[in-house]
């Protein structure tokens, strides 16, 4: 259902390394772009990642709740992809690991604040 998500950035370039190195763990590349997005996708019809500069030119601010879920195929690719955000330079959330029956999750945040997590279903 969800065909896009899109979080707010102070810094696209600096922000932009980051997801550029980050989505290599799961295919994602860059698909759109111009001075103000860049929109990353693993192909056609799949749901797709964006950061923007806010259109009102305020300050990109952290949502109060919003979270952003990645999903993955096994706790392996959890694993390194939590491991991947960390060593870019994202901030521990939660690390990953089981967290309810049949839910493996590790929780970060970007360089932005923005929450994220990676996910997948154990059974």
């Amino acid at each position: 259902m969800i065909g896009y998500t899109c979080l707010g950035t102070n810094d696209l370039e600096k922000n932009a390394k980051f997801y550029d190195s980050l989505f290599t763990q799961v295919g994602a590349k860059r698909v759109m772009e111009d001075e103000t997005f860049i929109l990353w996708s693993t192909g056609l019809g799949s749901p797709s990642f964006s950061l923007i500069k806010p259109f009102d030119g305020n300050v990109a601010t952290v949502g109060n709740g919003t979270m952003v879920a990645i999903a993955l195929e096994t706790p392996d690719q959890v694993d390194a992809f939590y491991s991947k955000a960390i060593e870019l330079g994202a901030k521990d959330e939660g690390a990953a690991g089981p967290r309810t029956e049949g839910f493996y999750a590790g929780f970060f945040r970007d360089l932005d604040g923005n929450k994220l997590n990676c996910f997948c279903s154990t059974s």
